[in-house]
């Protein structure tokens, strides 16, 4: 590589690195309580469990468990029901003013006997303040694709970071940290040793974060695009006021598709659903699988199926990113070497940011030509 292009390469990595870096480092300042927020949250006391009951309980009808969640709260309108994979005994039941709005309340609900556990509040909190913080900070659609650029960024750094390394160790043993030298170099050794380790899963982690700041855009696309022509031939129809059983439209679903898990249903009217359907989503029983949703939409007066099939291949890619952004697919075991990895990155971060610092005193060039021969004008 010749000198002109060893330079452009530095500029790009430096610029790119340090626009990118403070936010970066949020990020998984963020992301490290976020990969145990199952834990953390039974540790605060804020997640709900059902009570033990004896084994082969029955299940209540989710129309006893929709009027469980009316009566809390009465005139507001249904959005969803939603069941943790972890905790099948519970129902999450999220109400709102408007059929539309993307916010509103939530009510936790027995499953087996339709009696209200708790109104838990996923708007406050410590954990609340890390998940904004890491997905939009406080600034929802604007927030995330200000984070998706940043994300974006990363990859380049990291990018221009491998080009840059493979000069830089020409003539030194892999993983070589020369203690004898001067703290900046002692530093650009291991950032450069700690970047080149962690390289694959920043790059898996960078680009799935990006992919998960267009979730917004992506529903959108899908209701414009997928949900718009199953619906097309209700245009004009008048908005059903009477559903028919929530209970019977999860029922047929679930027929379609034995080997899967009921996830969640919108009812009509809602951002996942239409103003004519029930939309029931269901999921896989492995821990990928059960990310990956397929839907069946339900008219919502005589309970005919009007779509039974895949998500397009869009919101599927946004689907599959989401564990493998947070790691949590794979148990403890995972979640401890997402931990590892993300701390490890706070200091390859953490280190950058050192090295820009002193940057007056030695720049980039220099330690590069302090690393390994300068290389000549043509290609070496």
């Amino acid at each position: 590589m010749t000198n002109s292009a060893l330079r452009r390469w530095a500029w790009i990595h430096k610029w790119s690195s340090l626009v990118s870096t403070i936010f970066m480092l949020l990020l998984c300042l963020t992301g490290l309580p976020l990969i145990f927020h199952h834990e953390i949250g039974h540790l605060l006391g804020t997640e709900v469990e059902a009570p033990e009951m004896p084994a082969g309980t029955p299940t209540a009808s989710l129309d006893e468990v929709a009027a469980a969640a009316r009566a809390v709260h009465p005139g507001r309108y249904l959005h969803s029901l939603f069941r943790d994979a972890d905790e099948r005994n519970v129902w999450f039941a999220f109400v709102g003013d408007q059929p539309e709005s993307t916010e509103g309340d939530s009510v936790a609900i027995d499953a087996r006997t339709a009696k209200v556990l708790a109104q838990p509040k996923f708007d406050e909190g410590f954990m609340y303040v890390m998940f904004k913080l890491h997905v939009d900070l406080f600034a929802e659609l604007p927030g995330k694709l200000f984070l998706g650029l940043m994300g974006i960024l990363l990859v380049v750094a990291i990018v221009s970071g491998v080009v840059l390394y493979a000069p830089f160790m020409r003539k030194l043993d892999f993983g070589t940290v020369r203690r004898d030298r001067s703290t900046r170099l002692k530093w650009l050794d291991l950032h450069n040793l700690l970047g080149i380790v962690t390289l694959s899963w920043a790059l898996v982690v960078g680009a799935t974060g990006v992919l998960n700041t267009w979730a917004d855009l992506v529903i959108k696309y899908w209701q414009f695009d997928q949900l718009g022509r199953i619906v097309a031939p209700y245009k004009g129809h008048p908005v059903p006021t009477r559903l028919a059983s929530v209970e019977t439209a999860a029922r047929i679903a679930t027929a379609l598709e034995p080997t899967l898990d009921l996830a969640f249903i919108a009812f009509p009217g809602t951002t996942f659903s239409s103003p004519h359907h029930y939309a029931v989503f269901l999921r896989g029983t492995e821990p990928l699988t059960a990310r990956l949703l397929k839907p069946v939409l339900v008219d919502a007066q005589d309970l005919k199926v009007s779509y039974h099939g895949d998500l397009p291949w869009y919101v599927t890619a946004l689907l599959v990113s989401q564990p493998l952004h947070f790691g949590d697919y794979g148990g403890m075991p995972l979640k401890i070497l997402w931990a590892a990895l993300d701390v490890i990155t706070i200091v390859v971060l953490g280190s950058g940011l050192y090295l820009w610092w002193q940057r007056r005193r030695k720049p980039i060039e220099e330690l590069l030509t302090a690393a390994v021969p300068a290389a000549p004008e043509a290609t070496a």
